[in-house]
């Protein structure tokens, strides 16, 4: 017989704005946001501004902007986990 399998739906949500206009060669601010769905959240934030080698694509920027909101969440979800860590064994 097969066990049932028990879900943990998490949700995680990705916001682009413009950081200072719409011109393209500004810049993007990426937010990306991550609930467990027991009320705790995570927050990365990657912002991609300037001149890219000269490129005024603003997908680019986006990309790069939501590439270190994740590195950003990454670490702060790492964090979280390094301390949920040391609070188990100081328990047991």
């Amino acid at each position: 017989m097969t066990e049932p399998t028990i879900t943990h739906p998490w949700t995680m949500d990705v916001t682009i704005k413009d950081e200072t206009g719409t011109d393209a060669r500004e810049g993007k601010r990426a937010e990306v946001r991550l609930e467990d769905g027991s009320g705790n959240s995570f927050t990365g934030i990657g912002i991609a501004s300037g001149d890219l080698y000269g490129l005024a694509v603003p997908q680019i920027k986006e990309e790069l902007a939501i590439a270190r909101a994740l590195s950003d969440l990454t670490e702060e979800l790492l964090a979280a986990v390094a301390a949920d860590v040391h609070a188990a064994l100081n328990t047991v």
